[in-house]
């Protein structure tokens, strides 16, 4: 079997260079990176001591856990936060503990159900892109620390780098620009980059569902779906803390490999946290009555069934003991004995049903929209270990003829790895737009048509006299069509100004359109399914000079300006830019 480091090509940079991804996740986070040198091919490293775990050999994933003082300082973070001597250290002192907070940088179009349960405070006077800030930053200062310790001259290796270190954040398959955006911000509040042009282009961004893919392509996975039944398309399932991410794929070419999305990506908040959080509750209504259903005991049980029954539950015929205490805890009414605390199996798998039923339904949808192409799933992520989710979907999408597997290899650290393989490799070819994006246009008012007439109150005359209504829709890109990275979406507009000082702070507004397939007519400006994706500024003063004042409707003299808004949609990073001719020169 070939390894994709087989596949890879050297690296053709003029100096030596290092690339880092960074994989916030949910409830747990990794770091890989890879020193690029002129002529070598690249090899890919994870970060496998942190502290807080120096007892655990090559374990690449720390808690994504903080505590903060009252000032809003950061005490502790990952491993070391999550000892039992800095939890009592933490009641002592008074300081909160931020978790789950990657759920708050979510797309607000993006529905969260926590079932009653809240995300705790943030800490004094710090938002959620500051807290992500604060943990990118510890995560980056492990890496320095790791890199400098394991490599021969390493000191010597991170002075020559340090500068213009490359990054790679991953993120859920259903965060947009704005995501990306709160993302960089993060990183120049976490001291990673300058806030320049030249240092945010030093970050890059990659679904975790495409650095899923990278890090099964890396694993041999290509070979596999070559060679077997997969042949049509495959889709892989990045199981984690939050989301699950989904994305479908085919191969088109083996050498060089070339991959093809083949249904817009999705994305579902139905990771192992939300099952942990069901537990939760199911543990607090148990134990209302007993000496045990204190919120710290309940806290305690919580995370023993996180470590251990979450984990291995395999067999809703069996009951399931969750091991909290001392042999002489017990407490027969609520099903303690021995500090067990006894459940039946069907209790424990209504915990995980919601979870599961939203993995199948978000499957079957993409193997609608690939029309049937996809024959094979492979399971990977942190939520992936659970056997129980495992055996059920393979249960329950049999009928479908698409088989499951596991790739054997330790999926927990796929994103953070196949992130730099993204990085390297660069697989996937093209695309699948996930929405509707376009721009905003005058529309020729029509009075025999009731719309326009519904509209009439919003006319607007030009300047050379035709009366148009606004917020007309112009789609630029349908939703599920397959973009290239290469493609450039073009459209040429052309607008009437009365005065040439509008043109310095020229603006188009990109939109974007969720309501399905059917292109609207109108921006409905308040509907949820409309969002403004990116606003494209640019100075168009130069063209004052060589402009022809022209002379319209009622003598009021006008410019008609020409110009064309160019969109790259087929990045995993939208960009757009304005383009126009100034006296035969385009700019």
């Amino acid at each position: 079997m070939k390894s994709a480091s087989d596949t890879r090509k050297p690296y053709t940079g003029p100096t030596r260079s290092l690339v880092v991804a960074l994989d916030v996740g949910t409830t747990f986070s990794g770091v890989s990176y890879a020193i690029l040198e002129p002529g070598e091919i690249p090899k890919i490293h994870g970060v496998t001591r942190f502290p807080g775990q120096e007892h655990v050999a090559g374990n690449s994933k720390i808690p994504t856990i903080m505590y903060y003082d009252s000032e809003g300082k950061m005490m502790a973070a990952g491993a070391e936060a999550d000892t039992p001597s800095m939890l009592s250290l933490a009641e002592d002192e008074g300081w909160i503990k931020v978790e789950l907070f990657k759920l708050r940088l979510r797309p607000r179009t993006m529905k969260l159900n926590m079932n009653g349960m809240r995300l705790g405070p943030l800490p004094y006077r710090k938002s959620a892109v500051d807290v992500f800030g604060d943990f990118l930053s510890y995560l980056f200062l492990c890496t320095r620390n790791f890199i400098r310790d394991t490599h021969a001259n390493g000191a010597h290796l991170w002075k020559a780098v340090e500068h213009d270190i490359q990054f790679v954040l991953s993120h859920p398959n259903g965060w947009e620009g704005a995501q990306q955006t709160k993302m960089r911000r993060a990183a120049v509040y976490g001291g990673l980059i300058p806030d320049t042009n030249e240092g945010k282009a030093r970050i890059r961004f990659v679904t975790e569902g495409e650095a899923s893919l990278h890090a099964c392509v890396l694993n041999g996975l290509a070979d596999d779906v070559l060679s077997g039944s997969a042949k049509s398309g495959f889709l892989v399932l990045d199981a984690g803390g939050g989301t699950l991410d989904i994305s479908s794929y085919t191969i088109r070419s083996q050498a060089p490999l070339v991959i093809e999305e083949v249904a817009p990506p999705d994305c579902v908040f139905a990771g192992s946290v939300f099952v942990s959080r069901r537990a939760r509750e199911l543990f607090q209504e148990k134990l209302k009555n007993s000496k045990y259903g204190t919120p710290d005991a309940v806290d305690h049980i919580t995370k023993r069934f996180d470590e251990t029954t979450k984990r291995l539950f395999r067999d809703k015929r069996d009951a399931q003991f969750i091991s909290f205490g001392s042999p002489l805890d017990k407490d027969l009414s609520v099903g303690i004995r021995a500090g067990q605390l006894k459940l039946s199996g069907a209790e424990v798998a209504e915990l995980f049903e919601p979870s599961v039923r939203a993995a199948v339904h978000a499957i079957k949808a993409q193997v609608e929209a690939s029309s049937g192409m996809i024959k094979s799933v492979f399971l990977v992520g942190g939520y992936a270990n659970s056997a129980w989710l495992f055996s059920q979907l393979q249960e329950r999408l049999g009928p479908y003829r698409v088989s499951v597997s596991r790739p054997d290899t330790q999926t927990s650290k796929a994103v953070a790895d196949g992130a730099i393989g993204f990085y390297c490799d660069h697989h996937v070819s093209a695309r699948m737009s996930k929405f509707m994006y376009g721009v905003e246009y005058l529309r020729q008012y029509d009075s025999a048509d009731p719309e326009h007439v519904e509209r009439k109150d919003r006319l607007c005359e030009l300047p050379s006299g035709p009366r148009l209504l606004p917020d007309a829709f112009d789609c630029i890109l349908a939703r599920g069509v397959k973009v290239k990275e290469s493609t450039v979406f073009t459209r040429k507009y052309c607008t009437e100004l009365t005065s040439l000082s509008l043109l310095s702070v020229f603006e188009v507004e990109i939109w974007c359109y969720r309501g399905g397939n059917t292109i609207p007519k109108w921006i409905m400006r308040q509907a949820e399914d409309f969002s403004t994706l990116c606003l494209v500024r640019a100075d168009l003063s130069p063209l004052s000079s060589s402009a022809e004042p022209k002379t319209g409707k009622h003598g009021r003299v006008y410019w008609n300006i020409v110009f064309s808004v160019e969109i790259h949609f087929g990045l995993t990073e939208f960009r757009a830019r304005i383009k126009w001719v100034d006296n035969g020169v385009t700019k």
